[in-house]
């Protein structure tokens, strides 16, 4: 990585740094650039499945669905990429950024999920615009959601199951997790079985 890449970097100057990057993806985290893990086929197939049915749902309307390449300012100076967004304002079509991002979407992975749930939640709760926080995992049929309510505080649901729907008033979406998961096949979770002469068994 050049020197640059060593310095702490505003927006402007982490721009104009991607463009001498020949790939990769990068986010600006505390003033440096630092590289995104790649995607599995099983973490894209869930991106591709919202991104179309989002895209279908919102067709014709204001707002719409942004792709991983479009960045997230947080106030404080990181930028930030969602596997997913939607964006409910007229983009400039030279801008990197969302000008209005509503509601994100990140798909965990093993080597996401740390900083996901942590330090990039909390940098997307302090976007102004933003109202959903989409958290879907990877090797089960479960999403976490959190919604800005009326004061500014955030609250979190959870959907577990398949037959689970995610309800996204503020677009008119009521997604089946069915259908986010679609074409994706989920191994058995596994059992903790007791010693046959304990009575009690409990599955995970």
């Amino acid at each position: 990585m050049s020197e640059a890449a060593y310095r702490k970097l505003n927006a402007k100057q982490f721009y104009r740094w991607l463009a001498t990057r020949a790939e990769g993806r990068y986010e600006l985290v505390d003033g440096e650039p630092v590289m995104m893990a790649g995607a599995t086929r099983r973490h894209d197939r869930i991106v591709r499945n919202a991104s179309r049915r989002f895209g279908n749902h919102l067709d014709g309307q204001r707002c719409q669905p942004f792709t991983a390449e479009i960045y997230i300012a947080i106030p404080a100076g990181n930028r930030r990429q969602s596997d997913m967004g939607i964006d409910c304002r007229t983009p400039d079509d030279t801008s990197m950024e969302a000008s209005a991002p509503t509601l994100v979407l990140e798909v965990l992975s093993p080597t996401t999920r740390a900083i996901d749930l942590t330090e990039k939640l909390e940098d997307y709760k302090t976007v102004p615009t933003l109202e959903y926080i989409v958290l879907a995992d990877t090797d089960h049929p479960f999403v976490r959601v959190f919604r800005r309510a009326p004061d500014g505080r955030w609250t979190g649901d959870k959907m577990v199951g398949i037959n689970s729907i995610l309800d996204l008033p503020l677009f008119d979406v009521r997604l089946p997790l069915s259908d986010l998961y679609a074409g994706v096949t989920f191994n058995p979770r596994p059992r903790l079985v007791y010693p046959e002469d304990t009575e009690t068994k409990f599955s995970l």
